[in-house]
């Protein structure tokens, strides 16, 4: 595998990584139809997990198979496919190899009641992730809940495994809990904030929600209509969140959210490639579309993501 010297430049910011993480960094910039450009596409199936099975797939049968979303991933020419621990596992033989994988080590579910202590219980092992075959751990915090802090410490533990083994880590950051609003979930400072701390806790992949032009915190507010920071549009609210995060020296990618009309997901493609993001990580606004109409929504977003 030629490395490109886009990709060489990117694994030149994550000094003091092992090689074997820089390696795997490198599987994931370097597959699909995007590799060596700069630019990811993730598909993350933990929706199941989250919200329940009929929630996520009723609405298109042939997801309620974890093969269909691995085939999906590779025939659109994804960068890599992430999911908890039973639907890799249930593919891991079939298509080892096939495409970079992500595995997605913590979970909540809809079932519930946590709300001010929003968490999630570490549902796999780095170990699991070596034995399927993954390039990557996944992870999700949600700064802002009262059970944040012991969330950070199980990150930190979980990432030192995995990147003495060689691994990469990808952090969801998720503001929720406590006393963030539901309009501060998705605000700009507060989305800026938590793409930073992850940033600080040492995540090579950072994923966030798209951020509104709310602004969530007073003493934050008065910073950002002081120093008059951008953010009418869309691409300037990336650029934030990029600028937030090392300066753009990290690889950050937004996710799709809940399911939405087409125009609207190839919008927040085009705000997050003007706005120099990293790409999307898409998952409900793909597998909740037929096979059909999801390959052809996702050439479309990967040819935003090429220039045109």
């Amino acid at each position: 595998m030629k490395l490109t010297r886009r990709v060489r430049e990117i694994l030149s910011w994550y000094e003091g990584e092992t090689p074997g993480t820089k390696a795997n960094l490198a599987r994931i910039l370097m597959a699909g139809r995007l590799g060596g450009t700069g630019h990811v596409v993730i598909l993350p199936v933990d929706q199941g997990f989250e919200h329940g099975p009929a929630r996520s797939f009723a609405v298109n049968p042939p997801a309620y198979d974890p093969h269909y979303h691995y085939q999906l991933a590779i025939d659109a020419g994804l960068n890599a496919y992430a999911a908890p621990l039973g639907s890799l596992a249930a593919g891991a033989d079939t298509f080892a190899g096939s495409i970079p994988t992500i595995l997605k080590m913590n979970s909540a579910n809809s079932l519930s009641r946590q709300k001010e202590n929003a968490d999630q219980a570490v549902t796999a092992s780095v170990d699991d992730a070596l034995r399927l075959g993954c390039s990557a751990i996944g992870f999700t915090i949600y700064p802002g809940s009262d059970n944040m802090y012991g969330q950070y410490e199980e990150f930190r533990a979980l990432s030192a495994e995995a990147k003495a083994k060689g691994l990469a880590v990808v952090l969801w950051s998720y503001a929720r809990g406590g006393n963030v609003t539901k309009e501060g979930e998705t605000a700009l400072d507060v989305i800026a904030y938590s793409a930073h701390m992850a940033c600080l806790l040492g995540a090579n992949i950072i994923k966030v929600k798209l951020p509104s032009d709310f602004l969530e915190q007073k003493e934050a507010k008065k910073v950002y209509e002081e120093k008059q920071i951008p953010r009418t549009s869309q691409a300037d609210r990336v650029r934030h969140v990029m600028q937030a995060c090392f300066a753009g020296k990290r690889i950050v990618v937004f996710s799709g959210g809940a399911a939405k009309g087409e125009d609207s997901v190839l919008s927040d493609a085009r705000a997050i490639y003007e706005g120099g993001g990293n790409g999307s990580i898409i998952g409900r606004n793909c597998f909740q579309r037929s096979r059909e109409d999801a390959l052809k929504l996702l050439d479309q977003i990967i040819e935003i993501y090429k220039g045109k």
